[in-house]
């Protein structure tokens, strides 16, 4: 057989070869594949796409499959609010329903000139680091805002700075995606309903008399405000008042009558 002959047999057996591993890879690509449901990639479409995790999910991803195969509510995803929500209801064909919206809350007021320091701290600036330290911290009150950032750095949208040593929450940016919930080791901060006028700054479970001598701004129990209370919307919780936003009518008259001015 000359060279000619040679090269034409190759090229007829590699064409074969080709040929045979297209049909394999054609058959087994139809055997193996994976059917996705289209609306996942419809609601996937319409997600922020910035994987916070707000929404319990492992990312953007896993929540479209979610709220397609309807484990996961339409509104779940607290990034894209009520705008998303609507669109991804109108895929699922059904009705968004009226969601409240909702930020981020630290409910600490124990500023730098209003609470008592125990020592000077010199180390890592990270509040989960510090709170293993004896006495959690610089501040007397075992139970306030660190001030040492944890949130600040765990939060995608810049909605959460440290002022005059305690967090503050810009409810305009916040997105209540719950990263800075998670990143406080002492449970300061909370989720509340934007619309809410009165909350509680404060987490102390101490009793009023040690409540006064390590903070100028906490609540020392005195249920004051649960007296003010027409709706039963405020109640006493292990020395602090909590605020029932189901209950609560912003009428202010909490707020009013608590002589710490706790109570924004």
């Amino acid at each position: 057989m000359n060279i000619i002959g040679i090269v034409i047999a190759s090229a007829a057996v590699v064409g074969i070869i080709g040929i045979v591993i297209g049909v394999l890879l054609g058959v087994a690509s139809e055997k193996f594949k994976v059917e996705v449901d289209e609306r996942e990639i419809l609601v996937r479409n319409e997600l922020p796409g910035n994987n916070c995790g707000g929404c319990g999910y492992a990312g953007c991803d896993a929540l479209a499959k979610a709220i397609a195969a309807g484990q996961a509510d339409v509104g779940a995803c607290p990034v894209g609010g009520a705008p998303v929500a609507e669109k991804i209801a109108s895929i699922m064909g059904v009705e968004a329903g009226a969601g409240v919206k909702k930020v981020a809350f630290v409910k600490c007021k124990g500023t730098c000139d209003k609470t008592r320091m125990q020592y000077r701290y010199y180390g890592i600036d990270d509040c989960r680091k510090v709170s293993v330290v004896p006495g959690t911290g610089e501040k007397a009150c075992s139970y306030g805002c660190m001030g040492y950032g944890s949130c600040v750095k765990a939060c995608e949208f810049d909605a959460i700075h440290v002022v005059d040593g305690v967090a503050v929450v810009d409810k305009e940016k916040c997105v209540a995606c719950g990263k800075c919930t998670e990143a406080c080791p002492l449970g300061l901060i909370t989720l509340v309903p934007y619309n809410a006028e009165h909350l509680v700054q404060c987490n102390s479970h101490d009793k009023g008399k040690d409540v006064k001598a390590k903070c100028d701004n906490g609540c020392i129990g005195c249920t004051l405000c649960t007296k003010q209370c027409e709706f039963d919307a405020i109640h006493m919780d292990n020395n602090v008042a909590v605020i029932d936003y189901e209950k609560c009518t912003n009428c202010g008259k909490c707020a009013e009558k608590c002589p710490t001015k706790v109570i924004l």
